[in-house]
């Protein structure tokens, strides 16, 4: 069988007029490729023209287009009633419902009416591609076209094989996806593809942390903005995207790698979807979108007290750096050796609580305070108590490390703080992927940056924070929970041992 999408004279059809659909309809007809939409709800491929006619509009009206322009692209679009007008396709993108039987029934019958070397493409998020096409008389000619909503804006595409698609159709899908204007990625048909298995550590390690009463739902929220630089915090995220969808994402993930505790959903986020907490489409979810909501308590109370004349740091990673944030606060730093009598002393560990860094360094739990120095983000600074810190004590490390320039949050005794939990898990969910052979590094970094819209890839960021230092943080987390969930990978750990980038591939 021998694909070719680069045809001239090109045909488009897509099926399924909703907002994916639509959305895909649009980029083709944009990208000057006759276009053909069908719905099977009456009066949907009307609605669903309007709704493109509006927004092309709305560029007309910024200038990004012209007039003469739009209405080219609205007379290649066509609306077609019945399958067999799409017999002259050769490319059909499906955009249908998320029900294997449903999309099989599909294919099966456009099979009939189809050219023989015409593409039938699916725009799954979640079901398996070689799943699809087994339904298919020639499940060659199946592939996967996994665009992100919405399609108009999002550069990225996954495009996928099956395991029986014949050899020419990945590089026809992106040849393709090239052609509309869009950046393909190539992955392996497996659960949740590049950008889906990606997403699995920043919502459910920020639930995992908020339901362990480390911090709340917003402390982690401004956290990951202000210190690791994240356009949207966790929670924000979650009632974006909505939490049945979002917590229906984490369990099929969950299912379709058998239970594997890296993947683990959470159970409060359960609970949440069960009451109908669903986020911004129920109104209510971490946050309340029918009424401005205040901050909220601070997990951990600061009482107010006077900036330290001393302090003692210990002299591991991060302490020397942290001696200088404190500097510039007017505060002398004593850096090793024994801590005087009094004063503060502050500790700096990598994936250990504070606990377990006062007994090992053999200090005063009452005095004692931990820091988050990793990647030495300074935006907003991670303050830790042990269970037995004084009130004093931490008045006066607050005072010490916050002000109106450099805020800071006080969380719970934890096991890699916040942001090294989050980041260490984001790295390592992407060495996962790497080392499943889903997609290419580099393809990895680019899919997740451009469908997640995280500040970095995963492997990036594993190699901007040091991949030795993630290593020791996720070590350091197992050493203390037990939990297999905080294993790292032997991608990760082979390349943190020989001192390489997490790009390298083998």
């Amino acid at each position: 069988m021998a694909i070719d999408l680069s045809k001239p004279d090109l045909i488009v059809a897509v099926f399924g007029a909703g907002t994916m659909g639509r959305g895909i309809a649009q980029v083709s007809a944009q990208a000057g490729l006759t276009t053909l939409l069908f719905d099977s709800t009456d009066g949907a491929v009307k609605t669903a023209i309007a709704a493109i006619d509006r927004g092309l509009e709305g560029l007309v009206a910024k200038e990004r287009m012209t007039a003469a322009a739009k209405q080219d692209v609205l007379n290649r679009l066509n609306s077609i009633n019945s399958l067999d007008e799409a017999k002259g396709a050769g490319i059909v993108i499906e955009a249908i419902v998320e029900d294997l039987k449903v999309k099989r029934e599909l294919f099966r019958e456009l099979e009939k009416r189809l050219s023989a070397d015409a593409v039938l493409a699916t725009n799954t998020s979640s079901l398996s591609v070689t799943e699809i096409a087994a339904g298919c008389e020639k499940p060659g000619r199946v592939g996967g076209l996994h665009f992100f909503n919405p399609p108009p804006l999002m550069r990225l595409v996954e495009v996928i094989g099956g395991l029986r698609s014949d050899p020419t159709v990945v590089p026809a899908l992106v040849g393709f996806v090239k052609r509309i204007n869009k950046h393909p990625i190539v992955a392996t048909d497996t659960p949740g593809f590049v950008v889906n298995h990606a997403g699995r550590a920043y919502g459910p390690e920020a639930l995992r942390i908020v339901s362990q009463g480390i911090a709340s739902a917003r402390e982690v929220d401004l956290l990951m903005k202000e210190a690791a630089g994240f356009r949207m915090g966790p929670f924000e995220l979650l009632d974006l995207v909505g939490g049945d969808v979002a917590h229906a994402v984490m369990v099929s993930i969950f299912e379709q790698y058998f239970d594997d505790p890296i993947y683990q959903p959470s159970a409060n986020m359960a609970v949440r979807v069960a009451g109908g907490l669903l986020g911004r489409k129920s109104k209510q979810g971490f946050y309340s979108y029918e009424k401005p909501e205040t901050s909220g308590p601070a997990t951990v109370a600061v009482s107010t007290q006077a900036i330290p004349k001393s302090v003692w740091i210990a002299d591991e990673d991060g302490g020397r750096d942290l001696a200088q944030w404190l500097s510039v606060a007017g505060v002398k730093s004593e850096l090793g050796g024994k801590p005087a009598s009094s004063g503060p002393c502050f500790v700096t560990p990598l994936g250990e609580d504070a606990s377990s860094a006062c007994v090992r360094l053999n200090l005063e739990p009452a005095r004692t305070v931990a820091v988050d120095m990793f990647g030495r983000f300074s935006g907003r600074r991670t303050l830790m108590t042990t269970p037995l810190t004084h009130a004093e004590t931490l008045g006066a490390a607050f005072a010490a490390l916050s002000d109106d320039k450099t805020p800071a949050t006080v969380i719970k005794d934890s096991p890699g703080f916040v942001v090294q939990r989050m980041l260490a898990m984001i790295v390592n969910v992407g060495t996962r992927i790497a080392e499943l052979r889903i997609a290419a590094p580099a393809d990895i970094d680019t899919a997740v940056e451009l469908g997640l819209n995280y500040p970095k890839g995963p492997l990036a960021f594993g190699d901007a924070l040091g991949g030795a230092q993630v290593l020791t943080v996720l070590d350091g987390i197992f050493a203390i929970t037990h939990d297999p969930k905080y294993r790292a990978t032997t991608w990760l750990r082979r390349r943190a041992k020989l001192g390489i980038s997490l790009l390298a591939p083998d």
